[in-house]
């Protein structure tokens, strides 16, 4: 698999999975964990999500300019992993909500989720740079040996970004399993079971106590008899007893984060030393340059920076679409999926799941003869194209099933809503195709970066990537809002079309982004 990749590429790799075991723990649990433990509405729990998710990627851009400007990329990164472990640790605290600690409990959780959106900034974008540099470096070595060698290893960037990208999935796959796990095994400690309504109701009757609306307080009394094997007495401390031991099991969870980033800090510490260095390569021979000579310089900068935020502004719809796996495809998966024996959260495993199977079948077609005709542009626009279809059938579907809004969905007795839920085919099919456009667009758009990035520069551009990311993740919440006001099949075909317009536009400027990365 490493073989003719340069040295360093399985230690980074294996430094990047641990990072993202740890927050992938965090991210399949964050939305509906806020919802459970602190009762907001999903509009805010996704607002803050969205706002979280955003300041991961611009923060990125902080990172980058930090490493760029000190050039201790390595410094930079073991910081990251610190922060990002202390905020774990403040997430690990299991202290229950209530209405009068909840002034400065929410606050707390948010400082806890800076820091791991801080700390991320400063570990994600310069790892990534470090490994495009060590792709300059293996070229650079091959050109000594020759043009076909040259060839050879500039062939090799593609592939090594997607092997890359592929560990992070490895963390990705397990991470999900362990918050519902830890919850399950916690819940069922204190004779109780898991239940994805029960959380909500329990706030609502918290909240209202006998002015509960009837329907909603007889759906709940339903999902109690379901969960506890004693009817209580008081419902009011069962409610209380109940988030505390849901929530408590979450808790844990972030415990197996903190350990997650020792374990990812470790491996890098460990081997650091195969990587390289930017201070020692910032020194350079002192080049006189005739004033023509600066100009086309100067022309060829601007051009690769222009061709860098064209892909940039594809990549905000990209994120924004595909990111919706942690917002209302969290949300459909709770309310419209038979959960019964498979939690919702465990359901964006299958994502990573497909990335570790597809990654080298995709490898191989990219390296074929036909592989090779399409350059990395023109495979970000299939993966825009690919993406479409994706939400072309979950708008199909949903339309066909005759889904209305999700808050409606909500509105039925549990039974009725029981008997429309689908089965987890329909999560398959939707993750298999949003992966495959993933591998079409993230891995290949961190080797674009890599290509056109200014070479004084690498740190800030790959901040810049992720910086479109975070742009595209700030307008997460738009998703769930949707998803609760209108029929969901109309929610899904507003994502189709972005995504299709998007794929029209890349390709539209292939060519240009063709000549500006030869």
């Amino acid at each position: 698999m490493f073989k003719n990749h340069p040295k360093g590429l399985l230690a980074a790799a294996l430094s990047n999975m641990g990072e993202r075991f740890g927050y992938y723990i965090m991210n399949a649990v964050l939305v509906l964990f806020l919802c459970s433990k602190f009762g907001l509405p999903e509009e805010k729990a996704t607002a803050i999500y969205s706002i979280f998710y955003m300041g991961i990627y611009i923060l990125s851009l902080v990172g980058g300019i930090i490493a760029d400007r000190t050039q201790n990329y390595k410094a930079t990164i073991q910081s990251g992993l610190l922060v990002m472990a202390c905020g774990y640790v403040i997430l690990s605290i299991p202290i229950l909500s209530t209405a009068g600690n909840i002034g400065w409990l929410l606050p707390l959780t948010c400082v806890a989720l800076f820091m791991i959106a801080f700390g991320n900034g400063l570990f994600k974008g310069n790892l990534q740079a470090i490994v495009g540099q060590m792709y300059d470096n293996f070229e650079a070595e091959a050109a000594k040996q020759g043009e076909e060698a040259l060839a050879m290893a500039k062939s090799r960037r593609d592939p090594g970004f997607q092997i890359f990208y592929m560990f992070i999935n490895v963390g990705g796959l397990i991470a999900p399993f362990v918050a519902p796990l830890l919850r399950s095994w916690w819940l069922n400690t204190n004779g109780l079971t898991y239940n994805a309504d029960l959380p909500a109701l329990c706030h609502q009757y918290i909240a209202a106590g006998a002015a509960m609306a009837p329907e909603a307080l007889a759906k709940m009394n339903e999902l109690i008899a379901i969960v506890s094997s004693v009817q209580p007495t008081d419902l009011a401390a069962f409610c209380q007893n109940y988030l505390e031991v849901f929530n408590t099991g979450v808790h844990y969870s972030f415990i197996a984060s903190v350990v997650a980033m020792l374990i990812s800090l470790t491996i890098f510490i460990l081997t650091k030393s195969k990587f390289p260095t930017p201070a020692k390569k910032a020194v350079q021979e002192s080049v006189s340059y005739t004033a023509e000579e600066k100009r086309a310089m100067a022309t060829e900068i601007r051009q690769r920076i222009y061709a860098l935020f064209a892909v940039l502004v594809i990549a905000v719809f990209f994120w924004w679409s595909f990111h919706q796996n942690g917002t209302s495809m969290s949300l459909f998966a709770r309310d419209f999926v038979i959960t019964s024996s498979i939690a919702p959260e465990i359901w964006q495993s299958i994502n990573p799941f497909f990335v570790i199977v597809l990654t080298f079948p995709m490898m191989w077609l990219f390296g074929t003869s036909w592989g090779r005709r399409f350059s990395t542009p023109k495979k970000i626009a299939i993966g825009m194209g690919i993406a479409g279809v994706a939400y072309l059938f979950m708008s199909i579907f949903c339309f066909n099933h005759g889904y209305p809004s999700a808050t409606d969905f909500r509105a039925l007795d549990a039974a009725t809503a029981e008997g429309l839920k689908s089965g987890p085919v329909v999560l398959i099919i939707y993750y298999f195709f949003m992966t495959v456009a993933e591998l079409f667009i993230s891995p290949l758009g961190l080797s674009f970066v890599s290509k056109v990035a200014p070479k004084n520069l690498l740190g800030l551009c790959q901040g810049l990537w992720l910086g479109a990311t975070a742009v595209g993740n700030g307008f997460l919440w738009i998703g769930p809002l949707m998803y609760n006001k209108i029929p969901i099949w109309q929610c899904w075909t507003v994502f189709f079309v972005v995504c299709f317009v998007s794929m029209a536009v890349m390709f539209g400027m292939v060519k240009w982004l063709e000549r500006v990365t030869k």
